[in-house]
């Protein structure tokens, strides 16, 4: 297993705290892994092994654990003495598991750690029962960092191997497989269909399928532009893809993709006023290979690709995001935490004269001191238009950000 250490250390700098840690994030994008990282983690630092209960609900090992009652036995029963470390992975297959987690706390000396699939696992009575009690690690599949890493990629044609992960994007076990198509194509599918299925279909017992798949497939084309439900509704109404379709429908689908962590929506926010505005956010899809798997493979190297990768790459580094709106100009993200504020703009090349003026003035446009970037594809090298930078997305993409 090659360590992912971003989300070991957070883990590690949390042990022994009273906050149960509970780490969220799409289908195979290696929370399980991680777990049993920690669990070695905890073996080779004077941890025995019967002070570790680690149990993966996804086994049919645990299929007699139904509800919280049977959680609470199973696990007393495997408690002997001193302190324990409790790791669960896809706990939310247990019926209000939240309430086993908290008796857990009240009776023994544990240190817990959860994982779950769906956003449902932070919206449960968990918030209720443990509120200020949690902490949230959201793990994001392979940053393109990691991806060099985890395929033992130099950096020589280094747009090549961007290119790949463009196409196939970072889901951990791709690297097992990146030499065969057939099985990439096979396994992509699989996880995707999994998603559709498992948490959004049956969780939500949702009977109509097809609108499903027209909305996901609406936003995996619409990939950085402005969107509403409406909008939405009037496209596939208009169309007569999916008729007699609302807006209010086309709300609690788009809910439900969030939750499933498929989708990821940026709200527009005044940059002035620092307001968020209701309407017209935009979305990204959690994974550049899923994306590509819905539609089909087409435009692998189009800009709002890459502003779907610079999305993702910012919320790993810790930033808040939403896109900026001043007067008549946006900003593709607006990237804060409590220590800056960075405006960026994305685009595949500013070589023509018309495409650059029209990427500096969203930016000159905003009145104060923050750092302001673009991100292009172009080979620029320290480029600056009136303090604004111009940076190589892929130059960006490696910067040893934590």
């Amino acid at each position: 297993m090659i360590i992912r250490e971003k989300y070991l250390n957070k883990m590690i700098m949390l042990k022994d705290t009273e906050f149960i840690k509970v780490i969220t994030g799409l289908r195979r994008s290696g929370k399980s892994t991680l777990m049993l990282m920690y669990k070695d983690y905890l073996l080779n630092n004077q941890v025995k092994e019967d002070n570790i209960i680690y149990i993966n609900f996804e086994s049919a090992m645990y299929d007699d654990i139904k509800n919280y009652k049977d959680l609470y036995q199973f696990v007393k029963e495997k408690i002997k003495k001193d302190k324990v470390y409790l790791l669960l992975d896809e706990v939310q297959n247990v019926e209000l598991w939240e309430k086993a987690i908290n008796s857990f706390k009240v009776d023994f000396d544990i240190d817990i750690y959860i994982t779950g699939s769906n956003a449902y696992l932070l919206s449960s009575e968990l918030s209720t029962l443990l509120s200020g009690r949690y902490i949230e690690i959201k793990m994001y599949p392979l940053s393109f960092k990691e991806f060099l890493i985890f395929n033992n990629y130099d950096t020589i044609n280094i747009e090549d191997k961007f290119n790949e992960y463009l196409k196939y994007g970072g889901l951990p076990a791709i690297t097992l497989i990146k030499n065969n198509d057939e099985l990439v194509l096979s396994y992509l599918n699989d996880i995707y269909n999994s998603i559709v299925k498992k948490d959004i279909i049956d969780r939500n017992n949702l009977k109509n399928t097809t609108l499903l798949e027209n909305i996901i497939k609406y936003l995996a084309n619409n990939i950085g532009s402005p969107i509403s439900s409406t909008k939405i509704s009037n496209y596939l109404n208009s169309n007569k893809i999916t008729p007699n379709c609302n807006h209010q429908t086309i709300d609690n689908y788009l809910n439900m993709l969030e939750k499933s962590y498929i989708i990821y929506k940026a709200d527009r926010t005044d940059i002035k006023d620092k307001s968020v505005l209701k309407t017209l956010g935009k979305y990204y899809i959690s994974d550049t290979g899923i994306r590509n798997i819905i539609l089909g493979f087409r435009n692998i190297n189009e800009g709002h690709l890459l502003e779907n990768v610079v999305y993702l790459e910012l919320l790993r580094r810790g930033y808040k995001v939403s896109v900026g709106k001043t007067y008549e100009y946006e900003v593709d993200f607006v990237a804060e935490n409590p220590n800056e504020i960075i405006y960026l703009q994305v685009s595949l090349s500013i070589s023509e004269e018309k495409v650059r003026d029209r990427e500096i003035r969203s930016l000159e446009n905003i009145k104060d001191n923050y750092e302001k970037i673009i991100l292009t594809m172009d080979k620029t090298i320290n480029q600056d238009f009136n303090g604004i930078k111009v940076t190589n997305i892929i130059d960006w993409l490696l910067l040893d950000k934590k």
